[in-house]
Order: C-alpha cells, then sequence, then structure tokens
C-alpha cells in the first residue's frame, strides 16, 4: 500500500487528468476532521452549511467570518491529509475586492485552510482574479448557490433551459480563466454537469450533479443521518446516526432513573483501611 501524502492543489488537477475520481465531504469540528480524514477523503470542505447543520441557523446566510475561522481552526487539529478549503460566508466577499482579498487571507493565515470557496460565476471574477493573484488558490462554485436562494427563489435545480444551460457553462470557463482549481458544481442536470465537465480542464466537483464529474462531496451530516430537518434528493443515507444517538440517550435516561447506571464496572473504590482512617 502506498504511504498516504496530503492532497494538495496540483495533486487534485492531476487526479482529473489521470481519471481518478475525487472525493469530498464537510467537516465542522475536530472529531468529524479525524474522522474524515483517517477515511481517505481527498478533500475537506468547511462549509458554511455549518449554519444550518451545526449552528441552528435556518439558512447560510447568517453565518459570520469569525465563526467561519473559529471552526476550520477545528477542523485543521484534526486533519493532516485533505486539501483542507474553508467557505467564505456571505458578505465577505460580495462588497468589494480589497475585504475579499483580507477575508481570504483569514482563512489560510488564521485557520490554517489550504484554499477557499465562494459562490457565483462570471459576476465574481474580478473577486477570484485578485484572491488568486494574492496566492490563495479558490475554489469556484455554480448552480444552485445558497448564498443567492432570494435571487433564485428557493433551493430549485439549476441550467433545465437551454439559455440557463449555456449561462453555467459560460461561467464555468469564465472561472477557470480567472483561476479557479476546481469547481462545485450544485443542482444541475447530469448532462449539462457532464458538458462543462468536459469543456474545463480543472476538476469538477458534484453535488446533485449527476455521474459524470470529476468528483462528489455531500454534507457529512446528510450522509450519516445526523441532520434531519430535510434531506436533499441528491443525498444518500449512509446510515442514521441521530436514532441511535436518540436510542442511546433515552437508554441513558431509563438507566438513571431505575439505578442501573452507574453500575459496579463503573465505579472507584477506596481501600478499608483508607475508609476506616477517613471515618474514624
Amino acid at each position: 500500500m502506498d504511504e498516504r501524502t496530503k492532497i494538495t492543489v496540483p495533486r487534485l488537477q492531476q487526479m482529473k487528468q489521470e481519471g481518478r475520481p475525487i472525493t469530498m465531504l464537510t467537516a465542522y469540528d475536530y472529531p468529524t476532521a479525524l474522522l474524515v480524514d483517517r477515511a481517505g477523503i481527498d478533500v475537506i470542505l468547511v462549509g458554511d452549511s455549518l449554519g444550518m447543520v451545526v449552528l441552528g441557523y435556518e439558512s447560510t446566510l447568517p453565518v459570520t467570518m469569525d465563526e467561519m475561522i473559529h471552526h476550520c481552526k477545528a477542523v485543521r487539529r484534526g486533519a493532516h491529509y485533505a486539501l483542507l478549503v474553508g467557505d467564505m460566508p456571505f458578505m465577505s466577499y460580495q462588497s468589494e475586492v480589497y475585504e475579499a482579498v483580507k477575508n481570504a487571507g483569514r482563512f489560510l493565515k488564521e485557520a490554517g485552510m489550504d484554499a477557499v470557496k465562494l459562490e457565483g460565476g462570471r459576476d465574481y471574477v474580478p473577486v477570484v482574479e485578485a484572491i488568486v493573484r494574492a496566492g490563495i488558490p479558490v475554489m469556484g462554485h455554480i448552480g444552485l448557490t445558497p448564498q443567492f436562494i432570494a435571487r433564485l427563489g428557493g433551493f430549485k435545480v439549476q441550467g433545465r433551459t437551454a439559455q440557463a444551460a449555456r449561462a453555467l457553462l459560460e461561467d464555468a470557463k469564465a472561472l477557470e480563466a480567472a483561476g479557479c482549481f476546481a469547481l462545485v458544481l450544485e443542482a444541475i442536470p447530469d448532462r449539462v454537469a457532464a458538458r462543462i465537465t468536459e469543456a474545463v480542464r480543472i476538476p469538477t466537483i458534484g453535488i446533485g450533479a449527476g455521474p459524470h464529474c470529476d468528483g462528489q462531496v455531500l454534507v457529512t451530516h446528510d450522509l450519516i443521518g445526523l441532520f434531519d430537518r430535510f434531506v436533499p434528493r441528491f443525498v444518500k443515507q449512509y446510515t442514521n446516526i441521530a436514532r441511535q444517538i436518540s436510542e442511546a440517550l433515552a437508554q441513558y435516561r431509563r438507566e438513571v432513573l431505575d439505578g442501573t447506571f452507574p453500575g459496579p464496572e463503573h465505579r472507584f473504590t477506596i481501600k478499608d483501611e483508607e475508609w476506616e482512617a477517613f471515618e474514624g
């Protein structure tokens, strides 16, 4: 078995050329990052989805830069081999280029990330170019972009008309030209994703974009059934950890109430002579 080495941006791009599928999952804390990294996943995304699945917000929009940096630091401590990508939250890059570069830099300087991800197409080419010029690798994200959900009118599949599909293709090419090292394609028809994957030299990583991308990404909490407010159609649940946790918690409560926990094996003892000295 080959010795495992750290995944880098050039290595990820080489994987596309070699035809090797790329695996990517989210993590928001140290223990999850440790498990995902040990599983051999190529890329860990500290996504702003943490706003919904960890912090309890109704959407990703309230997530702040400080919250992202806090969680990225925890993931950095747990993961040693995966390429680490920090998600730039809403309004951390949309207002002006200077602020975008400054915020992107925090992900590498303070949180130890290897790259950043930002949502949006051709409109954000100047932002991508400026961040890349600063020496910060950028992963693009097109299709269903949750930060623009108000404009999109909800969590809807994108690119279902010829015009919309062409716009996505143009976005992908523009982001590649701007310097993005990879693209997330979210919730778009599989044939559109396949055409984009053929048209660009950088890796495409799909989420709800079919099997023809260069890689796949899911939110880990969705994959393991820990987030149960809703399950997107494109998610495959490999287990339901929320049910197992609920059962364990309920059993703990029952055993405390009926006195079976803690049992003899969970207690500490004191020697009789020490107890007698204490009592005396």
